[in-house]
């Protein structure tokens, strides 16, 4: 790094405020954590505008730039009116090596499938999307829970449940339904999971986009991700994993007449990488179609970090707001939580709990806006308009208005092995707290 931009960032710094070192208690330990990430900012935006020119003077991605330039279009239509009838048909089309943008056309109707974009696989590639029109959209469903017995006679655990698995970098969804539309689980019971869908590759946006379930719906495990306009339904931790994400304008929907939890968020020192990130939603509505309480979110790690800002919350918002589930000092761990100008008669932050924090402008500017999660050098718009036109000659065809089944790619998908790999270790994983009725185990397979 050059020695003029080394000078800049460290008078960058040194201008930022710090918590004092002579502050005792637990104010001294959280005023440091606000300070830590507030240069953590000023840092990580000069880095970035620097490496965002790079040799082009573009700000996007390199081989994203490449991809864009270079587009394929697949149909698929469970009706048979396209050039495939299952999604995972196409997928498995991909050419190996391939680097252009692979675009799956997505006709209405229910695919009854599992769907795993795997990173393993050679011919998988990364800069795939998925478009269907968000008013007739594409339903991907399936019905396994954690408890599901699997091929070998065992439960295929919270990973395996998923109906949708994206370990594809630079992935797209546009107007897509994810779903896992197993019976809701009873408060407590194991093995209730149910996964509609799960985001394991970097740099993927989501779009106008249902993700649709009930105990942990939306598994955001890792890397950078960015959910606007979207609709995410629950009932307990329901958005939870380690990635660091944006949700901007999403309606985060609780579905249960009791408590609902809606996020579970796994930063902690003790996984590589988890302690970058965190998720932040900005412009979103927070309601119940229960009518249970909601919590925004409990402690799964010790580092847990969630931010709600211009959020719009119901009656439904319990005045605490948080639980510390098992950290035993959530005030002094590194949990994260803090709400800014948000609206609502759930919203007072004068009632939350004590370690929660009311935020400033400077100390809610880091995550409110794409820079958290970089994204300058990969966010598109979202694919509205006409794809480009299918390779394979497809001319139309008829819209599918009814459900079709796949049975063969369901079954071959079904709890893949390198998904269970994939899982949080067994160090981190969620362990059910005794005191709360809304527990329901771990998440640790």
């Amino acid at each position: 790094m050059a020695l003029p931009l080394l000078l800049a960032l460290a008078a960058l710094v040194a201008s930022l405020p710090s918590a004092s070192l002579a502050t005792a208690g637990t104010a001294g330990a959280f005023d440091s954590w606000l300070s830590a990430n507030q240069k953590d900012f000023a840092i990580n935006q000069a880095l970035y505008a620097k490496k965002a020119v790079g040799d082009t003077g573009s700000t996007i991605d390199e081989s994203l730039s490449k991809a864009e330039d270079n587009k394929t279009t697949y149909v698929v239509d469970p009706k048979g009116g396209g050039d495939y009838k299952t999604i995972t048909a196409a997928i498995d089309a991909i050419p190996e090596g391939n680097t252009g943008r692979v675009i799956l056309d997505l006709k209405p109707g229910e695919y009854r499938e599992k769907i795993f974009l795997n990173l393993s696989k050679p011919y998988t590639s990364p800069n795939v999307t998925f478009k269907s029109d968000p008013k007739n959209p594409a339903i991907i469903a399936w019905s396994d829970t954690a408890a599901t017995l699997g091929k070998d006679g065992k439960p295929v655990g919270t990973v395996g449940s998923t109906t949708c698995a994206i370990e594809s970098d630079y992935f797209v969804a546009y107007g897509v339904v994810f779903k896992n539309d197993a019976p809701l689980a009873r408060p407590g019971a194991k093995g209730g999971q149910a996964v509609a869908l799960r985001t394991f590759g970097t740099k993927q946006a989501f779009y106008n986009c249902t993700i649709d379930g009930g105990q942990d719906t939306l598994y955001d495990h890792k890397g950078l991700h960015y959910f606007k306009d979207c609709v995410i339904k629950g009932s307990v931790d329901f958005i939870f994993g380690f990635g660091r994400s944006l949700y901007e304008n999403c309606r985060i929907v609780s579905i249960v007449k009791e408590i609902a939890v809606l996020t579970a968020q796994q930063r902690t020192k003790t996984i590589e990488g988890a302690i970058e990130s965190g998720f932040s939603f900005k412009n979103c509505t927070i309601m119940s179609e229960g009518g249970g309480d909601i919590y925004l979110g409990r402690a799964w790690g010790d580092s847990s970090r969630v931010i709600y800002a211009y959020t719009e919350m119901s009656k439904e918002v319990v005045p605490v707001g948080w639980d510390g589930w098992n950290i035993k000092q959530p005030e002094s761990s590194g949990i994260y939580y803090g709400e800014f100008k948000c609206s609502g008669p759930g919203s007072d932050a004068r009632k939350r709990v004590g370690w929660a924090v009311d935020l400033t402008e400077a100390q809610a500017k880091p995550f409110i806006g794409t820079h958290y999660i970089f994204g300058d050098s990969w966010i598109l718009p979202p694919p509205t308009g006409n794809s480009p036109p299918s390779k394979k000659g497809y001319s139309g065809g008829a819209p599918a208005t009814s459900p079709a089944s796949s049975p063969e790619s369901a079954d071959s998908a079904s709890s893949p092995e390198s998904a269970d790999s994939a899982a949080s270790p067994k160090s981190a994983s969620k362990a059910s707290s005794p005191k709360s009725a809304y527990s329901a185990g771990s998440k640790s397979d």
